[in-house]
Parts: C-alpha cells; structure tokens; sequence
C-alpha cells in the first residue's frame, strides 16, 4: 500500500495513478485536434521512458536537463528522471543561449531533453560541455550516422524493452528515492551575472503540493484546468504536482497568444497565471465595451461602476445592501455573464502569481464572479508561502500564510520564511548560501511586507528594488505600478528615481484605447506619435496617474512620465520568461530617456 501522505514526489505520482488510473489526465492538441492521456497511459510512459534513461547510462545523482516548450512530453522527461533518482535540470525555452551553456556545464548534465526547434542550439555547444552525453529529441530528427542525438520514442521502446527482461528494476528504482535527495535544480532567471542554481528536494515539492492541496481545498475535486506558463518556472511546475495530487485534468494551451481561443474550447474551471495576462484580457474588454455604440457603452460602463462597488464590499465582508445586490444581478445579466462566457463560462476561481495584480482589475473579475486569488511564493520556497482563497480573500493581499509555512518580519520589514518547502541552497554557491539565511536558520526572501490585523500577508516590494530618492525618501517601484495599471490607458510600467529628486515613469499606453478616445474626444492625429505627443492625451494620461496615486504620500508620487511606443518583450530581454520587467534592463536601455526627465525644463511626457 502506498503512504496517505507520500514523501517523494514519485510516490505523490504513484498514488495519484493508483487513485485516479482510469481518468483523464493530459489533454492536448496533436495536428489541431484536442488527445488525451489517462494516469494510467502516463505511468506506462514514464515507466518506458525511465528505463530508456537507465539503460542509457543514466543513473542517481545525475543531472538531466530539460529544455523545451510546454508539452506533455516535458512533464513525462520529469517524472521519468525523478524516477531512476536523478536531478532535473529545466530550461527556458527563451534562455539566452551564453546563459544555456553555463547551466549545463555547472550543473553537469550528462544528458539533455530538448524539442526539434531548439536542436540546432545544443550541438552547437556540445563540443564545449564534456559531462553531456545524451541528446534526446522530443521530436523526429534526421540525423547522420554517428550523431550523438537519441530519439525520445527510441529511448522509450528500449525502456520497454529492458521492463521486459527486469520487471522489479522500475519499482525498486522507483522507490530508492529518499525525500532529502535533491529532485532538481532550477537556475534563476536573474538579468545580471551569472544564473544561482536553487536546490530544491523531493521533500520540498512534495511538501509544497500537500500543504497547498490542503490550503486551497482542492482534494477530490478532479477539476479541469487550463496550463500555460512555462513549467521551467517553479509556479507552474509546483501546481503540476498540485493538479495531479487531486486528480486534475489538465489541458495544454497551444501558446501564451492561444490562451482567449483555448479557454473558449477547453472551458477550464481554473488557471494559473501572472498578472500580465490578466491585464491583457482586461484591457481587451474595457476595449469592446468602449466601442459599442449607445446604449450599450453606457450599460458597460454603468455595470463597471456597479460591479467595483459591489465587490469591494464583498472583499471586506461588509453589507452589500438589496439595492447594490440587485444592481449587481442586473450588472451580471448584462454584462459580466458575458465575460464568463469568453473565458470558457465554467471558470471558478484563477491563482496570479509572481508580481502585484492591480487592484481594480481583481475587483472587477470578482465581480464577474471569477475571483482572482492571489499568493506569494519564491523558487526558494517551493514555491508556496501564501495564497488567499475561495473562503479567505482579501484584494491587495497575498493571503495568509498557507499550513507548514511560517514566516517572520525582520526589524528592516523583510520577510523571513522556514518550513520543509525551504530549499536545500544555490548549487556550488556558498558564499551565497550564507548570505542566503539567517544565524538561526530563516530563509531572507528579499522582500518587503507585513502581516496585516487580519493574518493577511502584503508584500510592499522587493528589497533591492525600492527607490532612494536624493532627499533620502523610500518608494516602493511595485506598489505605485500596481496602482497604475489600474487604468486601462497603461498597458506597461516601470517606476524609475533612484538618486533622484523625485520618482518618474516609463509608461506603454494601451494604444487602442488612446485611439477609441481620440475618436470619442474627436480628437485629431496623424500616427502614433502624433497621438501621444498631443496635449489633451498627455493630460489624460497625467489625470489617470493623479487618480489611481491619490491616497499616497507626496513624495511617493509620479512626477513626470515617459510615453514609450513599443512594448517591453520577452525577446528583447526587458521582461523575464514569466513576463515580469527586468529593470536594470529597461532603466539601461531607456537611460537617456530618464535623464531628459530629470533635465530642469522638461515636459512632464517624452515620447521614443
């Protein structure tokens, strides 16, 4: 009988498949076409494919690295490495290829996983990686006599093979896996020097998917959800193992741009996802809203106006009144069923993580009846350490700290967290291990937050990104962003200041609503540029700003602002692989946009 409480994550796989066997587990398209994997098609794969490994020369301890998009087969080269007790190594598809070199030879990876689109690269630098000998092709590879690429499918049919002659090999090797043997190193995406290796265990992720199956209420519910973010990141990763510990259906998305179509045809009860997305999808409903015709603008905006007010009461448990809660029905008839219905009609609840959600757009998705529940986590941390939910959400909170976590405030305000999900240190990174920890043990998060009167964690920001100004003042760059993107005119920002007299903004407006409102306002422009230089759009973006920052302190507020015309990407490395801005980037690149905004005589918006 296997444990109730598995230790490993192979055994928190095996008792999934021993309760769930016959459901559906993997759904995803082949050829436009949706397919599907039971638990137990999955366990006979991973079985086939472990093996495949083992008969390679593959053997525990060794590190195998993954690189590749989503796909089931990323998740199957996981757990078949988890298996045979070696370390998986994931790797962004997006990676910097300098950056992809120096992960696989500091970690030693013996073997690499890796999709035809990103074959090329990996031969590439074969030469210049001694310890990598194996180079498994997800997908079909015509290769010359002698190459040193291996077939997935050929690894697997060797796998069957040797299950054949050694039935018990599986199992044994299966269940050699102790809970403090390390299961995978993650390399952080950092945008300065050199990627830190974090180490995490089988007890770590095993203890991350337990405590938050149990926090979130989640046992049994045998959900549908929909998957998108790169599972190289720990969020994505660790409600993986999550979803498959209650037995979830989870569907693939065919990309980040397939998202709107893919929740429409899977018609998920649940997502995780990062703040951008959800204000991508925001920004194209206020969008479709705007430019309807009367009267159906005004229903829109009436509806927004309503369903604000009717959720922020219902965020801090006060009384709605009949009045408010009949506007709400009527606001939902007409309106937010119809956002429910272009995300699918069946979502229950979404998870944001990895940066601040802007309040306004959480109120309205509340509203909508499909609340967004915000947590908190780190690659260091497994990656829980809070999260709201359904019975227990407070909007600008992380929620409180989830069971088998326990955090502490330091004297400076930074969050200081223990538990098993605690990582085990940076791989071949002492110095950074010691620095890593406090005397007594805590983990240093490097973030800023309290614990509110209600046991609600807020995050004010990261510590090494809070802004001194030149009067010695301390903003938080996150918050004020955060209020920002609450307009639907800013679609990006960054907060900028440090050493400065004062903070200011680089700002990508929402240019489809800038130009519904100059055809609303009959306001007159000849291209892009034109528009954003024009006054009455400078003094809307001005108004917008003083709206959404007026509660804050003086010398916390946005002074001046940068109009910037193209977005920050993935691809031109000012946004990391879960689409957060790398601000030493973005402050480089636009440097001397900053600087005319600090110049004496400046105009309060620059536009490049």
């Amino acid at each position: 009988m296997v444990s109730s409480q598995p230790t490993t994550l192979n055994e928190l796989f095996n008792s999934a498949v021993e309760r769930y066997r016959e459901s559906e587990f993997l759904r995803f398209k082949v050829e436009g076409c949706w397919r599907s994997l039971t638990f137990g098609e999955v366990a006979k794969r991973v079985r086939e494919l472990a093996l495949g490994l083992y008969k390679l020369g593959v053997r525990s301890g060794d590190r195998v690295a993954i690189w590749s998009e989503n796909r089931p087969e990323w998740n199957l080269a996981d757990l078949a490495t988890l298996a045979i007790g070696a370390v998986d190594v994931p790797i962004y598809a997006t990676q910097a290829r300098s950056q992809v070199e120096y992960i696989l030879g500091d970690s030693a990876s013996r073997a690499i996983f890796v999709s035809s689109t990103l074959l090329e690269d990996v031969l590439s630098i074969k030469d210049r990686l001694p310890s990598l000998e194996f180079i498994i092709s997800f997908d079909e590879y015509s290769s010359l006599p002698g190459s040193p690429v291996r077939l997935a499918q050929d690894v697997t049919d060797n796998g069957r093979a040797l299950y054949g002659e050694r039935p018990d090999l599986y199992e044994n090797l299966r269940r050699a896996a102790a809970p403090e043997d390390l299961a995978t190193i993650l390399y952080t995406s950092g945008s300065t020097g050199d990627p830190k290796g974090v180490m995490l265990t089988h007890k770590n992720l095993t203890a991350n998917a337990l405590n938050s199956a149990r926090w979130l209420e989640l046992e049994g519910r045998h959900q549908l959800v929909l998957t998108y973010l790169p599972f190289t990141h720990i969020f994505e990763r660790g409600v993986w193992y999550l979803y498959a510990h209650t037995g979830a259906t989870i569907a693939y998305a065919e990309s980040i741009d397939a998202v709107a179509q893919n929740l429409v045809e899977v018609r998920p009860a649940a997502m995780t996802s990062v703040p951008r997305m959800f204000e991508k999808i925001y920004a194209r409903i206020i969008e479709r809203g705007l430019v309807a015709g009367f009267p159906r603008r005004q229903i829109f905006l009436w509806s927004l106006g309503v369903g604000k007010a009717w959720a922020e009461r219902k965020d801090r448990r006060n009384r709605i009144g009949t009045l408010l809660a009949l506007e709400h029905k009527i606001a939902d008839a007409l309106v937010f069923k119809k956002w429910r219905e272009a995300l699918g009609g069946n979502i229950r609840l979404f998870i944001s993580g990895g940066a601040p959600l802007a309040p306004e757009i959480a109120y309205q998705f509340l509203a909508a009846g499909m609340p967004i529940l915000q947590g908190y986590g780190l690659t260091e941390t497994s990656p829980s350490v809070s999260c709201n939910t359904e019975t227990r959400n407070r909007i600008g909170t992380v929620g409180p700290v989830i069971d088998g976590v326990s955090v502490r405030i330091a004297e400076d305000g930074e969050i200081l967290v223990k538990g098993d999900t605690v990582m085990k240190g940076y791989y071949h990174r002492p110095d950074d291990n010691e620095e890593a920890f406090t005397a007594d043990g805590w983990l240093r998060t490097g973030d800023i937050g309290h614990v509110d009167e209600d046991g609600f964690l807020v995050i004010t920001d990261r510590k090494k990104d809070l802004i001194k100004t030149s009067g010695g003042k301390y903003i938080a760059p996150q918050r004020l962003e955060s209020l920002i993107k609450s307009s639907r005119f800013v679609s990006q920002v960054v907060v900028v200041g440090n050493a400065r007299k004062f903070a200011s903004a680089l700002i990508v407006p929402n240019m489809e609503l800038l130009r519904s409102y100059a055809e609303l306002k009959k306001i007159d422009y000849d291209g892009q540029t034109d528009l954003l230089t024009n006054p009455r759009i400078i003094d809307l973006i001005q108004r917008q700003i003083d709206k959404y920052t007026a509660e804050l302190s003086r010398f916390e507020k946005v002074k001046k602002v940068a109009l910037l015309e193209h977005e920050f990407t993935i691809e031109s490395g000012e946004l990391t692989p879960t689409l957060k801005p790398r601000r030493s980037v973005i402050e480089r690149k636009y440097a001397g946009v900053i600087d005319q905004l600090y110049e004496e005589e400046a105009r309060s918006v620059v536009v490049v």
